[in-house]
């Protein structure tokens, strides 16, 4: 039997959540500690509004290293236009689209923009892969 390709049956329900508020630091803090190279910026009501990676983080510190000046907010460096997927999204056209673009995941919304979930790299490879090898 084939097996799903869809969205929701591979990705993280629960993603590392930052705020466009927080300190700068205390994303970095939420990448480290969770071992991820990338946070979904969300506003109170759970609303995805940005994207906050590794890189991102770089930026601000060695800018403020350079500048001599205060690191700052998540606000100030997240990425805030942010290619999102649906659950009922197909694994491969995303995983397609995404090696297209060079990003190494992309959040889940509903249709109202509420975040749901995420969806990495990996995540999609385990899709294709399993995709790729039922042969019943």
């Amino acid at each position: 039997m084939l097996r799903s390709v869809e969205m929701k049956d591979y990705m993280s329900t629960d993603p590392v959540k930052v705020k466009p508020e927080d300190d700068i630091f205390e994303a970095i803090h939420q990448l480290l500690v969770y071992r991820v190279s990338g946070a979904c910026v969300v506003n109170d009501g759970g609303y995805l509004v940005g994207i906050l990676s590794e890189l991102d983080c770089l930026r601000a510190i060695l800018g403020a290293t350079y500048n001599k000046s205060p690191v700052g907010k998540v606000s100030e460096y997240m990425t805030r236009e942010v290619i999102s997927v649906k659950l009922s999204d197909n694994i491969v056209d995303v995983a397609t689209d995404m090696m297209l673009h060079k990003h190494r995941r992309r959040p889940v919304i509903q249709d109202d923009g509420m975040l749901i979930g995420q969806v990495t790299c990996r995540q999609l490879l385990r899709g294709v892969k399993d995709f790729a090898t039922d042969t019943e």
